[in-house]
């Protein structure tokens, strides 16, 4: 017999105009790992390997969705503030129509709720999952449970995550490895 190789799939969360510098901005941190995030992006597309864009997805005037208590009007749908930041773009918009690139629309911080995530990868038998985006102690955080929940190993890149509070950045990139056994590159 021979060996057994783990399907993986990347897992491309939030990394839009408004959480980059826009009405909920990381600010530098992200934009710093701009070219860590395209990079491992494109590696993962030419690998012929799942890739997801996961994307906070929000309706304008909606008064009922947990967040609007936390967090100002963000990623509303049809705005600029929801496209994806940078290079990231062009990177998406040249590889969309490829059967293995995915765009997956989201309404709270984990990329599993709510969504077809779970279907789409075990139809794929992929048991692997890198993390990249926007924010480390949110929205990453919260999928990277959730994957670790339904059995899935984790990879997170550390220079390919970011966040607007950096103890809380610190404290999900120890939290993933410490409870969540995932690697952290």
């Amino acid at each position: 017999m021979g060996e057994i190789l783990l399907a993986r799939a990347l897992i491309n969360i939030d990394y839009t105009n408004d959480f980059v510098n826009g009405a909920l901005p990381c600010g530098e941190p992200a934009i710093a790992i701009e070219d860590e995030i395209v990079r491992i992006t494109e590696d993962f597309i030419k690998n012929g390997d799942l890739t997801v864009m996961a994307i906070d997805c929000h309706e304008e005037d909606d008064h009922f969705h947990p967040e609007t208590k936390l967090y100002p009007p963000h990623n509303i749908k049809g705005t600029e503030g929801r496209e994806l930041y940078g290079k990231l773009k062009q990177v998406f918009e040249e590889n969309k129509g490829l059967g293995h690139v995915k765009w997956l629309d989201k309404t709270r911080y984990s990329a599993f709720c709510g969504t077809n995530l779970e279907l789409v990868l075990r139809e794929r038998n992929i048991s692997e999952l890198h993390l990249v985006g926007v924010c480390t102690d949110i929205c990453v955080l919260h999928t990277a449970v959730d994957a670790y929940n339904k059995g899935f190993s984790i990879v997170v890149y550390e220079r390919a995550t970011a966040s607007f509070n950096e103890m809380g950045h610190k404290w999900a990139l120890d939290h993933f490895t410490g409870s969540l056994n995932a690697v952290v590159k």
